[in-house]
């Protein structure tokens, strides 16, 4: 995509993810912090970042977090489904994110979509931002938002234990930290997605108001 968007002059934007940071720094990473990736799929995401700015030069790379909505697999859905299955879920406490509702970055996408088509920012916007939700949570603290939101729309409601990320061993290591600054987005496009909690509400919301929502809430 990359090479034919180049041979055509058109600009691209790319989706990458905050695993490219190995999750050590103690404040959000910002797109001046040197990548560090400790998985397969960290390499893999910076790998295209790489190539993409090399390929094509009107370029706009955007990483994410935390990304989740009422379609496909995520945390959300997981949460809601194991929350209807178990008296009790275990969830990691001590690795931190923005989680980020997918039609709030979708919406992102085409406002700086409409941008570069009207050419009002010149060659200054291309290059790395951020884009995730506003603040930051932890697994622990977005489970039991998602089972206290979830609880409003008469969804069983369990305690929700926090643990370590020892406690909960994966195959891939997952970043301590995965905190990602969106500052540079709002001071060149200006733009900041809405709070971590209003996308995870809206997305819960959808899932769980009305027979249809209701059963993709539980598939």
């Amino acid at each position: 995509m990359a090479e034919i968007t180049a041979q055509r002059k058109l600009p691209l934007i790319h989706i990458s993810t905050d695993y490219v940071f190995d999750g050590g720094k103690d404040d959000a990473f910002s797109e001046i912090d040197p990548p560090n990736p400790q998985t397969v799929y960290g390499r893999s995401k910076l790998a295209g970042e790489t190539r993409v700015a090399a390929v094509n030069p009107q370029h706009v790379i955007l990483r994410t977090s935390w990304l989740h909505s009422p379609y496909g697999h995520n945390f959300v859905k997981t949460m809601l489904r194991l929350a209807g299955e178990r008296s009790e879920l275990s969830v990691v406490a001590d690795q931190y994110g923005n989680p980020t509702y997918a039609p709030d970055l979708a919406s992102a996408i085409l406002a700086i979509a409409r941008q570069l088509v009207r050419g009002d920012k010149g060659d200054k916007p291309w290059g790395l931002y951020h884009a995730a939700g506003e603040g930051a949570t932890s697994w622990h603290g977005f489970a039991e938002f998602i089972i206290r939101t979830a609880a409003q729309y008469g969804r069983r409601s369990v305690p929700v234990r926090a643990i370590t990320t020892s406690e909960y061993p994966t195959p891939a290591r997952r970043p301590a930290n995965s905190r990602l600054d969106c500052s540079k987005l709002a001071t060149v496009f200006g733009l900041r997605l809405p709070h971590w909690a209003d996308g995870a509400e809206r997305c819960i919301a959808q899932l769980c108001a009305g027979s249809d929502a209701r059963q993709r809430c539980e598939a």
